[in-house]
């Protein structure tokens, strides 16, 4: 009955916030596809804008193509040899940056980004806001400040540039009733749009409190050049070329640059502050540059204020709705992510989940352009001749790869400096985190990510969408293949919101009383049964799609070498592969069968399929789809059975790839470490397995995979063991780390107490059965410790670099390879929000 009344209240409280918002106007507020269909609308509002340009240190965008954007630029102006080198502008590894990212961050409310920049010797801060209202998705605004450190010179001269560009059809322009012919600005600028997806707008940039002092210098001659209170310069320029702003600043500079030179002999130059300038020309154009020099610690605003919005955004505004935002931040941390023993006892590890769950929040991007796919179908992709990986060469080498799209996403990203764009197995692991606190935007980039599904099911493992995209990524690496998959996490995403949606649980929450629109948007298709029956069911034909190009294009041969197995169709290998690496497993130089063969199976894979089959059945379930329920309950079977006939091997007491040798007999290679673990790690070894206790011990192992920091790829034994570009052979990876724990959890609970409250934990356990016996105890030893070292070496790395990292040593602990990684690695915030399991604790019913 409670839950009944919760689901009530909720339906109530969504019908009133969509009439609230204007959206459900002269609707029957009755109908289901109404309430579904508008609910979708509200989301869409709640998420137009945000920092949605990763790639830089701060870009704002709507998720619309060819629209608005605008973003920042700095550089501190007091050595003519270093100016160019240290404008700020795209995230870069190893700029001299002491740390940046987002301290706290909601998508729907906003938060503070700082910024480290030790090369400047200046400390940002950038607060942002968001603010509903209208018909366009409401205002934004964001607040400047900078502070020199303490290295720094307390009046150091800092050039900082914001920036608006407009693609597409529209107008933008400054008003001119803000500026003074011929002068610069002395007091605040206003720019005045229109759009027809955004309707009129403001954009004004402040001129900051009387605390601020702006750089004055006069150049050497009669002819001075005043900076004032900033300068203006409107252009009109290609549109290809907007993404480009540091290029646009650089080439205004340098006209600047020659004219002064051209003015006072090369001998004589003004200050680098006043040299590094551009002209001041304030007009109509599609992109417009605001330069501000100031002297010491300094702050303004901008603000954008939607014509549509009851009234515009002030300074005002922004310092009241960041206090509600960072309220609403924490408490909707503490909610559900917060961290748990021995981790609740120390403040800094709750400020490092929040700062590590806001960086990857904030590192969501919209992406819009064509890519590069190659569309050949070249035989030789079938990969089924002995040497295949030569024959693939050569015709890669010979395709013409062809432009397609332009294409939409809104994806989170790895690695901003490093990796900013959408990576398909990378994404079902940052979802996790994200699902924990606003499942309705996991979803929304869920959706989005089959919407890139072409007619066959296939979605290009790595997308990289437009030219800003493409400068990124060496060329050779651009072209994406219609037959190269990648793992189907976006399934184990999926999976968590059955998990959820099943349990329910999140109905018992009395957050929904405080009427924050933004908190019921969060779990609004959690907590209304329609609105989750209506999403599953509008992309359940995309998951079978996709499902059905994995079984076509991945399969493998076990007919052909007399292998015996339960079943003859139910083996897996991946495409894309060369002699050193399978680049689309994910898991790229982990050791393979050698040389490849045709033949080959791969353990990792089958794992995938049985998670991903498991997932269709549990949804087809779901939605009542009795006869695929039972076409994918038959199909699980057979792929379970399959990876205990195709990949068990009983000398080794380990699961393996398998191969075809000289003699044309299948056998294993055996290469102890992540891929051997994959049954265990994607929940298909089932209690009753024989196997599971040497999967245990052989994770338990210092003399294989276990170290202080986390679980190795690789075993220390293993010949491969550190060698070559050691990518995957023996570094600490968070997201497999993880898959660990969440198994290790699963094993540990008692039999009793998982039959007493089987229809509470159906959910979290994912359909799984359950563990008794003496793998109990040992699972829980695990999983503690394990649990333990991640968090405390991630952590400790955090604290003292400023950064996540990619990998982590497993000899040392020391983070390494990619920085600011907080794609998968903030995993660590689900890790540290795990339960504890002390020795002598049963699992409590809040435990599951």
């Amino acid at each position: 009955m409670q839950s009944i009344m919760h689901h009530l209240r909720f339906s109530a409280l969504l019908t009133s916030l969509l009439y609230a918002t204007g959206i459900l106007a002269s609707q029957d507020p009755n109908d289901v596809s109404v309430l579904i269909k508008e609910a979708a609308r509200a989301n869409n509002e709640s998420l137009l804008w945000g920092p949605y340009k990763p790639n830089l240190y701060f870009g704002v965008r709507p998720r619309i193509a060819n629209s608005l954007a605008a973003g920042l630029m700095w550089a501190k102006v007091d050595d003519f040899g270093t100016v160019q080198q240290n404008f700020r502008h795209t995230c870069e590894q190893n700029e001299g940056m002491a740390g940046y990212g987002w301290d706290e961050y909601d998508i729907r409310k906003g938060g503070r980004e700082t910024i480290h920049d030790a090369g400047n010797t200046l400390d940002l801060t950038i607060d942002f806001i968001k603010v509903p209202g209208g018909q366009h998705g409401g205002s934004w605004g964001f607040r400047v400040k900078g502070v020199p450190r303490e290295d720094g010179s307390p009046d150091q001269p800092v050039s900082v540039v914001f920036y608006t560009t407009l693609e597409g059809l529209g107008q933008l322009g400054v008003d001119m009733d803000t500026v003074s012919e011929g002068a610069p600005l002395e007091g605040d600028l206003r720019f005045n749009g229109y759009s027809s997806e955004l309707g009129d707008f403001t954009i004004d940039v402040t001129d900051g409190p009387s605390s601020n002092e702006y750089f004055e210098v006069n150049r050497p001659s009669d002819e001075s050049k005043p900076l004032g209170h900033g300068l203006v310069s409107s252009a009109t320029m290609p549109q290809q070329h907007l993404w480009q702003a540091k290029g646009i600043l650089f080439t205004q500079m340098k006209g600047e640059v020659d004219e002064a030179i051209k003015e006072l002999g090369p001998d004589n130059p003004p200050h680098p502050a006043q040299l590094f300038t551009i002209k001041h020309a304030p007009g109509d154009g599609n992109v417009h540059l605001v330069q501000k020099v100031f002297k010491g610690p300094f702050e303004f605003d901008v603000l954008f204020s939607s014509g549509s919005a009851p009234k515009p955004l002030t300074s005002e505004t922004i310092t009241e709705e960041l206090k509600d935002a960072s309220l609403s931040f924490s408490e909707r941390h503490k909610e559900v992510l917060a961290p748990k023993a021995p981790f609740d006892l120390d403040d800094e590890f709750s400020t490092f989940s929040r700062a590590m769950l806001s960086n990857l929040v904030g590192g969501i991007g919209f992406f819009h352009g064509d890519d590069v796919v190659d569309r050949s179908g070249s035989p030789a992709y079938d990969e089924e001749n002995e040497g295949f990986w030569e024959e693939t060469a050569e015709a890669r080498a010979a395709a013409q790869p062809v432009m397609e799209g332009a294409k939409d996403l809104f994806t989170c990203v790895p690695s901003r400096p490093f990796f900013p764009r959408g990576f398909l197995w990378d994404e079902g692991f940052h979802l996790m985190p994200v699902m924990e606190y606003d499942s309705d935007l996991a979803l929304e980039i869920i959706k989005s990510w089959f919407h890139l599904m072409d007619e066959d099911g296939w979605i290009a493992r790595e997308q990289i969408l437009g030219q800003e995209a493409r400068s990124k990524v060496p060329a050779e690496f651009t072209v994406q293949y219609p037959h190269y998959a990648n793992p189907p996490t976006l399934f184990m995403a999926l999976e968590a919101f059955m998990d959820k949606a099943k349990s329910n649980k999140s109905v018992q929450s009395e957050s929904l009383d405080n009427n924050d629109p933004a908190e019921s948007l969060r779990s609004a298709t959690l907590r209304n049964p329609e609105l989750a029956n209506g999403y599953l069911r509008s992309f359940y034909p995309l998951m079978k799609r996709h499902y059905s190009w994995y079984r076509s294009t991945q399969r493998g041969d076990i007919k052909s070498y007399d292998r015996e197995a339960f079943s003859s169709k139910e083996g897996y290998r991946w495409r894309g592969r060369s002699v050193q690496h399978i680049l689309t497993s994910g898991i790229d130089d982990y050791p393979r069968p050698q040389p490849p063969h045709p033949g080959e199976l791969h353990v990792d894979l089958i794992s995938w399929m049985g998670m991903m089959t498991r997932t269709l059945r549990r949804i087809a379930e779901y939605l009542g789809e009795v006869e695929d329920a039972e076409e994918f309950a038959y199909y699980e079977n057979a792929i379970t059975r399959n990876i205990d006939d195709l990949h068990w091997d009983e000398k080794e007491q380990t699961f393996c790839d398998a191969t075809i040798d000289e003699y044309e007999e299948s056998v294993h290679v055996c290469h102890k470490g992540y891929i051997s673990i994959f049954p265990f790690l994607t929940g298909m070894l089932g209690p009753d397995s024989p196997h599971l206790k040497a999967v245990l011990d052989l994770i338990n192992d210092p003399e294989e995979l276990w170290s202080d920091y986390g679980i190795r790829s690789l075993s220390k034994k293993d010949q491969y063991y550190g060698t070559e570009e050691n990518y995957w052979r023996s570094p600490v990876w968070m997201p497999i780390n993880y898959l660990v724990l969440k198994n290790l959890y699963v094993s540990r609970i008692s039999l009793h107490a998982a039959f007493f409250h089987i229809m509470l934990t159906l959910a979290f356990l994912q359909d799984t059965a359950l563990v008794s016996g003496p793998h109990q105890e040992q699972a829980r030893e695990m999983y503690s410790k394990l649990r333990k070292n991640l968090v405390e070496n991630i952590f400790r790395e955090w604290k003292s670099t400023g950064f996540a990292w990619e990998q982590y040593n497993p000899e040392t602990g020391k983070g390494q390879r990619t920085q600011h990684f907080t794609g998968w690695t903030s995993l660590v915030v689900n890790v540290m929000s795990m339960p504890d399991l002390p020795e002598s604790k049963q699992t409590s019913h809040d435990e599951l």
